[in-house]
């Protein structure tokens, strides 16, 4: 049966998906600009301002996507879990306001002069534009993770009588137990997520036309990216495994699919059926003591399972069994991409090598599908609390009918099908144009706008970019 509850989360879960493809999307492709603007500025390379010029253009897209999918979420604090954004909101609240505060603001006051002003402003000043929004998306990302490290591993914080988490240490709150490898796991995510879709952009080029410079150049700027950046990812994936293990034992069991306690060993399951009603994992195919290996640095090292922890305090285990999968396989084949990439460099072909440039069209997606995992993961093994251990999901809910959260949930699917699917539509056929095309649909500045219409004896293509 779908209860308010179950409707709420899943309403949450839905926007809170189209919202952070586009973070992570715009995270990595900020840094890519300021990259491409400095190398442009020591170089005086053509290519490298016509590559800035095309993905300056997506970025405004993607940009503004994310804003708008950002509002429509953290209305959802007020209309859906009243009681969780009073009893957190003393600690919640701030550090939601120092995004706004921070980075928001840091993003918003330089975009603009990044995307219409490097004729009006000059160089030095529109290269610290794009360093400042490309800062300020890396502040944004390390507010907003702080804010759900802490619903993770709550720390610095007093109950009050009405049930409130007080603040007594700021400190401890942001810089909470598992808040560093978040935010290193979620910025090489977004980094990997840009990279890969360049990459795939490239590849789709390559295949069309192996001549172009700038096609060239963004395909092995890309593909040297993902080269460096996946096995930095794996490695800080493992110690934020190993972060989890200690602070959140139940995730780590329902993420290997462990039932039973393993006293002297447990096995790492690749593939299996979890039958959470049962208890017990079905069909499964296991590597004997891998797991506690892997999580313990130790062949016999005992792990626990479900079979130790109440019924109603497991997370659906097959979702988390399986989103884990799918995050680690991508992972996996990130990783390949890069050495395949790095073979053909070695062997000349990395411009003709058709299958290679296939394959990275593939992988475009693959960061996206990665992070949504990852965040699935993360948050349904986090069920069922909202704060871990001292708040449940159950008791965070607003007293609200399943019937009127089920038609929210119907509206916003039909309006974000429409307006994100034609945004994403618009995203994909910017990225098909060739690096230089003149118009992209988008205009290179606002239409009319005080002190920069052009005058009566100005030539408007002298303030075009």
């Amino acid at each position: 049966m779908l209860t308010a509850e179950i409707l709420a989360r899943i309403q949450f879960a839905f926007t809170v998906s189209f919202h952070i493809i586009f973070p992570a999307f715009s995270i990595g492709l900020a840094s890519f600009l300021a990259v491409l603007n400095v190398l442009w500025l020591r170089t005086k390379d053509e290519t490298y301002l016509k590559l800035f010029n095309h993905w300056k253009k997506i970025f405004a897209v993607a940009f503004g996507m994310g804003v708008v999918s950002g509002i429509v979420m953290s209305y959802q604090f007020g209309t859906n879990w009243a009681v969780f954004s009073d009893r957190a909101g003393p600690v919640v609240g701030p550090l939601m306001a120092y995004e706004v505060l921070t980075a928001f603001f840091l993003e918003a006051g330089f975009l603009g002069i990044m995307l219409f002003g490097r004729k009006r402003v000059g160089d030095g000043l529109h290269m610290l534009a794009t360093a400042m929004v490309a800062i300020g998306t890396l502040i944004s990302a390390t507010w907003i993770l702080a804010v759900n490290s802490w619903m993770h591993t709550p720390a610095g914080f007093s109950m009050g009588e009405n049930g409130q988490f007080l603040p007594e240490d700021w400190w401890a709150i942001i810089f909470n137990p598992s808040f560093p490898y978040r935010l290193v796991h979620m910025v090489l995510a977004a980094y990997l997520t840009t990279a890969l879709v360049v990459a795939g952009t490239a590849g789709y080029h390559l295949l069309r036309d192996r001549t172009n410079p700038a096609t060239r150049r963004m395909f092995s700027m890309a593909t040297g990216m993902i080269l460096v950046v996946a096995p930095i990812q794996i490695l800080a994936g493992d110690m934020h495994g190993l972060n989890t293990l200690e602070h959140q034992p139940v995730k780590v069991m329902a993420m290997e699919g462990h039932f039973e306690s393993h006293p002297e060993g447990a096995p790492l399951i690749l593939f299996g059926l979890p039958d959470q009603e049962a208890q017990e994992m079905r069909w499964s195919v296991e590597i004997p003591k891998l797991s506690s290996l892997i999580l313990k640095h130790s062949l016999n090292a005992p792990l626990d399972g479900l079979d130790g922890v109440p019924r109603d305090e497991q997370p659906p285990v097959a979702i988390v069994f399986w989103s884990f999968r799918v995050m680690v396989t991508l992972g996996m084949l990130m990783l390949g991409l890069g050495l395949w990439s790095l073979w053909a460099r070695f062997r000349g072909r990395l411009y003709d090598w058709k299958a290679l440039h296939r394959a990275a069209l593939a992988m475009g997606p693959a960061g996206f599908v990665a992070v949504l995992a990852g965040w699935i993961t993360t948050e349904v093994g986090r069920q069922p609390w909202t704060v871990y251990g001292h708040l449940r999901t159950a008791d965070s809910l607003s007293p609200l009918d399943a019937s009127a959260v089920g038609t929210s949930l119907v509206a916003f699917i039909v309006v974000y099908f429409f307006v994100f699917g034609a945004g994403t539509f618009y995203l994909l056929r910017m990225m098909s144009m060739t690096p230089g095309t003149e118009r992209m649909g988008l205009r290179d500045g606002p239409i009319r706008t005080a002190g920069i219409t052009p005058g009566l004896h100005e030539d408007p293509r002298e303030r075009s970019d």
